[in-house]
């Protein structure tokens, strides 16, 4: 008996796999102008065309179909837009792990970067701050998340899977694991070039400062502060909390809490669009107050679903494929386009302005993320651009008839089907 995994491989994506060469001729076939004929001699000069006698990587190239097979619409060179995490390096620590992908391993993603992290239950990411913000979005599990406001004022919560926060920069925070199993999360941050080598850690801080100079803003004998450690400590197991109302309780001391939310709820608000084919949730600084300097949407597209052809006008778009199986078509300036496909951890990267689409290929829901550097959300689609343009104008370009204009939505579906 076939498990899913296998069961899928063998579905559309998998049979597309087994006879890319014939497939791709045949669209090649059905693009050539009128007249020509797909006689059999023709097909098989573009099957030859197309086969790889020596062996690559089939496990890579079963993954990346429409790289080994582009279809025939792709042209011209365009820059690489993906990469997954399960290449990345992993940073592994007692009490967890962690792999990033910055413009050093996606070279096109010069505004956003991200961090995948695993903590255990008691599992430290140590008390920090960044010179960038910082937008997470929780994968698994629970955590607790603590940080002070700019004036001081203590903010301490738990989160789960779906749930969001948000630090900017220079706000010292720190993230735990709880019970049963910790959590797993992927941060982003609004500088491509970032790096969590390149962090301010408490631990680090204290091993480049004198003791002396330490003992004396703690205002405790040298001595009490020779136990700390000599080197960062990243990642590490602790006990697990206690109760989180005692955690507040404590941490709030004379000044109280902190009156901003850090966190956002995702799956407490209404998706902002719903069609037959999927869901759109978009989160930036209109719901999300603290979020100024990186806006998101969380996108579901069930079964055969397609996120239909648009742009965005207002920054370039980082991606993060949490479930099933999609792929992407970017089209740029100079008549370029390439296909990538996309599954599980993978991350993706659009320029601004840069037309796309995004197709669900599995037979299971696809749900991934858009990410951007700016304080709210934006996008344009094709449908919408058309049908609020004169329709004879339309026509004039395209050739469609009167019947096709018409049947354009009218406001854009961001989902179809509708």
């Amino acid at each position: 008996m076939l498990d899913e995994s296998e069961k899928e491989r063998w579905t559309r994506r998998g049979f597309l796999g087994a006879s890319s060469a014939a497939l791709a001729a045949g669209m090649l076939a059905a693009n050539h102008t009128a007249g020509q004929s797909q006689d059999p001699a023709r097909k098989a000069k573009s099957e030859r065309s197309r086969s790889e006698p020596v062996p690559k990587n089939p496990a890579l190239d079963e993954e990346n179909l429409d790289s080994v097979n582009p279809p025939p619409t792709d042209a011209g060179g365009v820059q690489t837009f993906k990469y997954p995490f399960s290449i990345a390096h992993k940073r592994l620590h007692e009490g967890g792990w962690s792999r990033e992908v910055t413009v050093r391993e996606l070279a096109v993603a010069k505004t956003l970067a991200g961090v995948n992290m695993r903590l255990t239950a008691g599992g430290v990411r140590e008390l920090h701050w960044h010179t960038a913000a910082e937008w997470a979005y929780m994968l698994y599990g629970t955590a607790r998340i603590t940080c002070i406001d700019a004036d001081g004022k203590s903010f301490v919560t738990d989160v789960k899977e779906g749930d969001l926060w948000y630090f900017p920069p220079g706000i010292p925070h720190s993230i735990q694991g709880l019970p049963p199993d910790g959590t797993e999360f992927l941060l982003v941050f609004d500088d491509g070039n970032f790096s969590e080598y390149e962090t301010v850690l408490l631990s680090d801080w204290m091993a480049h400062t004198p003791q002396d100079i330490v003992s004396r803003n703690f205002v405790v004998p040298r001595a009490a502060v020779e136990v700390m450690p000599n080197k960062e400590r990243f990642i590490f197991q602790a006990e697990v909390p206690g109760p989180l109302a005692e955690d507040q309780r404590r941490a709030a001391g004379a000044l109280g809490a902190s009156p901003i939310d850090f966190a956002f709820r995702t799956m407490q608000q209404p998706p902002t669009k719903r069609t037959k084919g999927g869901e759109v949730r978009i989160i930036d600084s209109s719901n999300f107050k603290i979020a100024q300097n990186i806006a998101a949407s969380l996108v579901t597209l069930k079964p055969g679903g397609l996120r239909e052809l648009h742009w965005h006008p207002n920054a370039d778009e980082w991606q993060f494929f949490i479930s099933g199986k999609g792929r992407m078509t970017v089209f740029a300036t100079g008549g370029r386009a390439r296909t990538m496909d996309f599954e599980t951890g993978d991350v993706g990267y659009v320029q601004k302005a840069l037309p796309h689409y995004v197709e669900n290929t599995g037979s299971h829901d696809l749900k991934f993320l858009e990410m951007f550097k700016s304080s709210y959300y934006q996008d344009l689609a094709l449908s919408e651009w058309l049908s609020h343009t004169p329709p004879e104008l339309v026509a004039a370009h395209l050739n469609l008839d009167k019947a096709t204009l018409e049947a354009l939505p009218r406001a854009k579906p961001v989902i179809l089907p509708e």
